[in-house]
This record gives C-alpha cells, structure tokens and sequence, in this order.
C-alpha cells in the first residue's frame, strides 16, 4: 500500500469517528493500568462489568492492596485468568506505591517492568492515558494492517514499528483506536464486513466479501 492510500485510508476514519477512544471505562491512569492488565484475553465488556463495582470500591494501589487477594477475586472473578491477573495487579500496587509513590509512570521501560505489563499495556498507557503517538497492536490491528496491506509483517512487534513508520503524523495518536474498532466491528477474523466498510476501496485484501 502506498502512502498516498495510507492518507486516505486513515481520513475516512477520521471522518468517520473524529475523536476515537478505549472502550475500557476509566477516570484515572490507574484505573486503566488495571482495566487493561485485566483485558488481556477477556472482553471489554466483561471488564467494564468488573471494574463498575471494584473502582468505586478501591481505584488505587493502597486501596487495591487493602482487599487483599481474596476480597480482589470477589470483583474479577468473571474474568479470564482472574487469579493470575490478581497476583499480578497486587503485585503492580505494591511496586507503584515503593517506586514511585502510587502513580502510574509515563516511561515504556518502567511500566513494562510492573508484573502483568507487557509492550502491548504499556502502549496503551502511554497513548491513552498520556498522549504518547503509540500504537499496541493487538489481534484486531494484527489482523487489519496485514489483511489491508496497511503494515504487513509477521509478529505483532513488526507490525508496530511498520505502522510507527507509515502512519503520517497527524493520524499516530488516533491510529491504534481506528484501528483495534475496525478489527472489532467491521474487519472481523471469520468474516469481515465488507459492504460495511468505509475503506474497502482502499483495501487491498484479496478476498473481500463483496
């Protein structure tokens, strides 16, 4: 795909949905540094369900480490993997109130050294909570940038630095959310919504369901 297509791809999403966002509810950066340990392989949806009950009761690291890991279950116990992800985010509260006095921090390198924090999290901390021209690529932009021909590439780590690379400027902070909602709703894995798609004339999949 060329660049002047890259422009006009991300212009229709941008018409489409002028200011995109995370569908994970949250009021704080904590709040996301959980809401996003606790997406890994689980819904949105079913996090949104967990944390409308955990945050009014405890959105900090104190106030998460004052459940303990018992009274944490009882709110995330809904989700995928939820005893691993609560060893891991009270282990995450522990280490933000020793290393930098409970708030999240706006480094890659400190946020992926918190237990549960890989390169995809930390990206979306640094993009959504602090307005870093990230882009986490997941399934959904995995699959998008290579079926498009946006960014091919064989992991999702060669995928991000194409996308880093090819994303004009302008559209780098809003990319990763364009993109991970189009994988969702549209571009779907089994079979993608073509006749739904605002940028089919753009694609450059093969197989379009059209």
């Amino acid at each position: 795909m060329n660049s002047a297509k890259r422009r006009e791809m991300f212009t229709c999403l941008q018409a489409s949905n002028p200011h995109p966002t995370t569908e994970l509810e949250y009021q704080s950066p904590f709040e996301l540094l959980i809401a996003v340990i606790l997406s890994a392989q689980a819904t949105d949806k079913s996090v949104n369900q967990a944390t409308r009950k955990l945050f009014p009761r405890a959105n900090t690291p104190q106030g998460i480490l004052a459940l303990g890991e018992t009274g944490l279950l009882e709110y995330i116990k809904s989700i995928g993997l939820y005893k691993s992800k609560a060893r891991n985010i009270l282990a995450t509260c522990q280490l933000l109130i020793e290393k930098s006095a409970g708030e999240v921090p706006r480094t890659r390198e400190a946020l992926e050294a918190l237990p549960g924090v890989g390169r995809k999290t930390a990206n979306v901390i640094l993009n959504t909570a602090f307005g870093e021209p990230t882009i986490a690529v997941d399934t959904h932009i995995f699959r998008v940038a290579n079926r498009t021909g946006l960014a091919r590439g064989k992991n999702v780590l060669e995928v991000e630095l194409k996308l880093l690379k090819v994303v004009p400027g302008e559209f780098k902070h809003d990319a990763h959310h364009w993109l991970i909602l189009h994988g969702r709703y549209v571009c779907k894995a089994r079979k993608p919504e073509c006749t739904k798609c605002i940028i089919q004339h753009l694609c450059e999949f093969k197989e379009k369901t059209i």
